[in-house]
């Protein structure tokens, strides 16, 4: 188990949403009913368990394969997130990560700092907030890193206008080529014409063009 400071001596149930029994509160936004809004006596956290996605979840929802602690989703999640706020990028602090090992397999969950006041870009097709998401993104491709789901869920802003990025899971760091950049970015077309039809891809071209400009790189 990975832990903050804030949350005392490690306890692994804390990241069991029945440990803070009814003061679990479901996260309706994104994900697959795995994240709950949870908090101790100084912080506030969203806690997420590990769940898999398409056929293979019809045989396990959230066992995976064990590689080695280093490996496991949770601690390698922890730390790109400490990783990112060490340099200063607009990311939820990483509060604890734990796996359970059994046998061949695992199981895992994570806790991240709870931005206040924040609405998903899913949330905001209409509004001015291109320039925010655009320089929140830049700043994570010039440092290296690659989201591995940048959709419309996983962009936050909060009431002074500032782009949050969230869920790194899969993420990687070590460099990101100019065609891993325009694969976030066109992931992230993708999600806004899902949920905003012509409405959000106007809002994505508006966030490409600012986001070209932050590269300083016309390909994108």
């Amino acid at each position: 188990m990975l832990c903050d400071v804030r949350l005392g001596v490690p306890d692994p149930r804390l990241l069991d949403p029945a440990f803070y029994g009814g003061r679990a509160r479901p996260v309706d936004a994104g994900g697959r009913q795995a994240a709950w809004f949870v908090e101790g006596d100084s912080w506030q956290g969203v806690l997420r368990g590990y769940r898999r996605g398409g056929l293979v979840a019809k045989v396990s929802r959230d066992a995976y394969f064990w590689q080695g602690e280093a490996r496991t989703r949770s601690f390698r999640e922890y730390r790109l997130l400490a990783m990112m706020r060490e340099r200063g990028l607009s990311v939820p602090a990483p509060l604890a990560a734990a796996y359970w090992r059994h046998g061949l397999t695992y199981r895992a969950a994570i806790i991240v700092e709870r931005i206040p006041d924040v609405r998903p870009l899913a949330h905001l097709l209409d509004e001015p907030v291109w320039d925010a998401v655009a320089t929140a993104i830049a700043a994570m491709h010039r440092l290296g890193v690659w989201h591995a789901d940048l959709n419309a869920f996983n962009i936050l802003l909060d009431a002074r206008g500032q782009a949050w990025l969230i869920d790194f899971d899969r993420g990687t760091a070590g460099g990101v080529s100019a065609q891993r950049r325009r694969a976030n970015l066109l992931r992230l077309r993708r999600s806004l014409e899902k949920v905003g039809g012509e409405r959000g891809v106007a809002l994505w071209e508006r966030v490409d063009r600012a986001y070209r400009e932050c590269m300083g790189d016309s390909a994108g």
